[in-house]
């Protein structure tokens, strides 16, 4: 029997901003500051987004060079700590946006009575901070859920931020449509039995998005039309409340497999567009 869309569960980072530079920038300022031989470039940061958590990249890569685990634990634990003060720096002072589509949607949501929820592997403070700068008055009170890495320690692609937030909604996965914008945060959702809507950027434009139901470029505002790289959308809109609701009631099996980029299609234009203004 079919459910009634009930709510919507964004990620943060990639989602509903464009933030994964200003993470990597964070990074390398700290890795300076400490002295630590790290330095990540583009290509490599994208690669390491296939481990979710910045402690956890850290501490990958600080491993690759040797040492005593437990010194090496503790190098990461402090690198990341100056990384997360100099990140909350930089969201506040380079007023990073919302992505296209995002404020527009969440506010329909909210204003038709669906629940909105936050699921990241990212901190509170982290989407305080970023919410505090898109919104006049901090725009907290839209969701009735936000987990994070301070409540929930597993990261992506665990299903466990996923089931905490269908917990504190008291909804069925069923219930709940997943936005998302990487592998592991969809892999998370569907693990969690959660339909999954995918707006994707240059860093994560070449991951496998198999399970989801749509893979755009980004959501869209009228006269700005998303690119469809994968799904049975129109090839072109924006993503609202009326989309969500049939994307939600389309049949399980109604999902992209590994047709988001087909070679000399439009899709690779669309990547090469991207990554030539600089996103990549």
């Amino acid at each position: 029997m079919k459910t009634a869309l009930k709510a919507v569960i964004f990620d943060m980072d990639g989602t509903l901003a464009d933030t994964e530079e200003l993470h990597r920038q964070a990074f390398n300022l700290a890795f300076e500051e400490g002295g630590c031989p790290l330095r990540w470039s583009r290509g490599e940061y994208q690669r390491l987004l296939a481990i979710s958590g910045g402690k956890e990249r850290i501490l990958h890569c600080l491993r690759t060079q040797g040492g005593d685990p437990a010194q090496l634990h503790e190098a990461a634990m402090a690198l990341h700590r100056r990384k997360s003060e100099l990140y909350k720096e930089k969201l506040q002072t380079e007023a990073i946006g919302l992505r296209p589509g995002i404020r527009r949607l969440l506010l329909e949501c909210h204003r038709e009575g669906i629940l909105l929820a936050i699921a990241t592997s990212s901190s509170r403070k982290n989407v305080e901070t970023l919410l505090g700068g898109a919104f006049e008055d901090g725009g907290l009170a839209l969701f009735a859920s936000i987990m994070t890495s301070d409540i929930v320690e597993e990261k992506k692609p665990s299903p466990a931020v996923y089931q905490a937030a269908l917990t504190e909604l008291a909804l069925r996965p069923q219930d709940c449509l997943a936005v998302e914008d990487a592998k592991n945060g969809n892999d998370a959702a569907l693990a969690a039995g959660v339909k999954t809507l995918i707006t994707c950027h240059a860093l994560t434009l070449d991951d496998d998005f198999s399970g989801a139901a749509l893979v755009l470029d980004q959501l869209g505002e009228p006269g700005k039309p998303f690119k469809r790289l994968g799904g049975n959308a129109p090839a072109a809109g924006y993503v609202d409340l009326a989309l969500l609701r049939a994307i939600h009631a389309w049949p399980q099996g109604a999902a992209v497999e590994r047709d988001r980029l087909s070679p000399g299609g439009n899709n690779l234009k669309i990547a090469a567009k991207l990554r030539g203004a600089g996103r990549a």
